[in-house]
């Protein structure tokens, strides 16, 4: 008798967790979220960078959507694969996203030999915020002026390795926009890494290096200052910011496309209503004046997909960038 009542008191203790769990994420698709705690956005890199700044400008205007606090904690290292691996830990609940990128959603599953997540099977996609494609610079003094007149220096220079391109660091996006236009034209260039962007410029406009892509953040500035040629943008669309510097597929190259993306993500789990709420909010976010102006400020070009379709690119990135990691021979680690 004893045994059975405890039976039954166990089977409706059950009964309530489960409904109390099947309730939570109608709660906090409708309505104000559940103030018993903040949100976390994990921001996989260092304060200062553009996926922090991103993070920063949507947290405040999603903190009045929802009603609750949005809290910004960075977590930097390995690439972003630090941060990355403590989100996909957390519990999928609403409560925690994070600022995911192509380095830390595409490139890291194949350059570092071991990861403490899976970028795709780990998270759940919630929203694309933009992607910033990158230049194609060489130094003001450089004879070359298109991307043929690059691929013919650094195809007559094949015996020394090619063309030199500075990045800010071995498998940045930087890194890997050389690596892609390798892969695709079979045409060879020397990496050459540096710790960021700052001296890696500082080179290339001293001619020290032949060449080197970065975002038009960056090189801009030293491009109406005389001091850097564009040559090509890696995006299928010319920038704005850029009108007159042609895509890398417009100058031969057809099919190259290439951005540095930015996204949120939700721990792998996190239930569906939770996630299309955080869609609606972020995306109404994003296409405000404000956010647009912001993100064209960064060389980014906004970016509007559903869930579903996030979670496709991705997979799709993932594949891309494995082939060209794979056949450049590079490791992280």
């Amino acid at each position: 008798m004893q045994r059975r009542t405890l039976i039954q008191h166990t089977l409706a203790a059950s009964s309530l967790l489960l409904g109390a769990s099947m309730l939570a994420a109608p709660a906090l698709a409708q309505g104000n979220w559940p103030t018993s705690k903040p949100i976390t956005y994990l921001v996989p890199f260092p304060p200062g960078g553009n996926t922090d700044t991103l993070a920063r400008v949507i947290s405040q205007p999603l903190n009045k959507a929802l009603g609750t606090s949005v809290i910004i904690e960075n977590k930097g290292g390995a690439g972003g694969s630090v941060g990355s691996a403590l989100a996909a830990r957390a519990p999928a609940d609403g409560f925690t996203i994070l600022g995911g990128t192509i380095s830390s959603h595409a490139i890291n599953v194949s350059l570092y030999s071991k990861l403490d997540y899976d970028p795709v099977k780990s998270f759940t996609p919630i929203a694309m915020l933009g992607s910033g494609p990158l230049v194609l610079v060489v130094p003001a003094s450089s004879p070359y002026k298109t991307l043929a007149e690059v691929l013919a220096g650094s195809k007559s220079k094949a015996s020394a390795g090619g063309l030199t391109s500075a990045s800010p660091g071995n498998g940045t996006s930087n890194h890997m926009a050389m690596e892609l236009l390798a892969y695709q034209t079979g045409v060879k260039f020397t990496h050459v890494p540096y710790k960021g962007s700052g001296p890696a410029v500082q080179d290339v406009m001293g001619g020290q290096v032949d060449m080197m892509f970065d975002t038009a953040l960056v090189v801009g500035p030293h491009i109406q200052a005389g001091k850097l040629r564009p040559i090509a943008v890696t995006s299928s669309k010319r920038l704005e910011s850029l009108p007159d510097v042609p895509t890398i597929a417009e100058s031969g190259e057809k099919g190259f496309d290439m951005g540095s993306w930015q996204a949120v993500f939700a721990p792998a789990g996190t239930p569906k209503a939770v996630v299309d709420r955080l869609h609606d909010e972020i995306m109404k976010i994003v296409a405000t004046p404000e956010v647009q102006a912001r993100l064209k400020s960064f060389g980014m070009q906004p970016s509007r997909m559903t869930p579903a379709e996030l979670a496709e690119f991705q997979k799709a990135e993932v594949t891309k960038w494995a082939a060209v990691i794979k056949a450049a021979g590079i490791k992280a680690d």
